[in-house]
């Protein structure tokens, strides 16, 4: 299952009129580093980082980008410094149906449909699902056709109670697992659009069937699993979530591959069973 991507990109929340300074400042806090600290990194003083922050020195674009690097700021985030700092975007932001990222887009359609007949799919900063394999597809029969509107949303289709909340055996531990991953994006990105879908998710209410918090049967996996029902049958699943390295554009940047692995042999005897 592809589905072309018609969601716009996640915008800044930070606005460039605010000046350079203080959104560096910001982010230094952010990420708990003091000033002599990033100033050694970035091979600086401290009183130079001061005097940026404070607003007595303009940085250059090399030590914008420098320092940016340097407190992990996502790559949508280093255009705003750079148009707070007076400079030209540094990064593109390209749509994916885009044919410059034909070759990308065929890759990872590819990588998902090899990992078949193991669910995987492609997401954005606020996941929507961009592309999908046979093995999510199953996962998703009988969802109502409100939740798989495209772009269909991964936190909705989980966490909604008509989506496959009432499926999830272990859903209690699970939806807290998946709070606790938006929230730490949201500390990193910064992103208005994912603290607006944490929050419609968050207040979802959790289905009357989902058992307590512990799963509904012991768990002598290496990582907490997702232990989902399908057809009158148990499959246990743990998540693994892969990004891209160095990334150069804003889309490319904030996509994300997740694959779902088995994590027991009973889940593996039944999709083998479906080739």
């Amino acid at each position: 299952m592809t589905i072309p991507p018609s969601a716009p990109g996640t915008p800044a929340v930070t606005p460039a009129d605010q000046g350079v300074g203080p959104l560096l400042r910001a982010w230094r806090e952010r990420r708990r580093v003091s000033q002599l600290e990033l100033a050694l990194r970035a091979g600086s003083s401290a009183r130079h980082i001061s005097f940026v922050e404070t607003g007595r020195s303009r940085p250059s674009e090399e030590m914008v980008l420098k320092l940016a690097e340097h407190l992990d700021v996502p790559v949508r985030e280093r255009n705003a410094l750079l148009l707070a700092a007076g400079y030209a975007p540094r990064y593109p932001e390209t749509p994916l149906d885009d044919p410059a990222l034909d070759a990308l887009r065929e890759g990872m359609e590819r990588l998902i449909r090899g990992y078949e007949p193991y669910p995987a799919l492609v997401v954005d900063a606020t996941y929507n699902v961009l592309a999908a394999n046979r093995g999510i597809t199953l996962l998703l029969e009988g969802l109502p056709e409100s939740l798989l509107t495209r772009p269909p949303n991964a936190m909705r289709l989980t966490l909604h109670p008509e989506g496959l909340a009432p499926r999830i055996r272990n859903f209690r531990q699970w939806r807290g697992h998946l709070l606790a991953q938006m929230e730490r994006q949201i500390a990193l990105h910064r992103s208005a659009a994912l603290r607006e879908l944490y929050e419609e998710v968050a207040a979802y209410p959790v289905p009357e069937s989902a058992t307590g918090g512990e799963p509904a049967e012991p768990v002598p996996y290496f990582a907490l699993p997702m232990q989902i029902e399908h057809e009158g049958r148990t499959l246990s699943f743990v998540s693994s979530i892969s990004t891209f390295n160095t990334p150069m554009d804003v889309t490319v940047a904030e996509l994300a591959i997740e694959t779902l692995l088995p994590a027991d042999p009973a889940t593996v005897k039944y999709l083998h069973s479906l080739v």
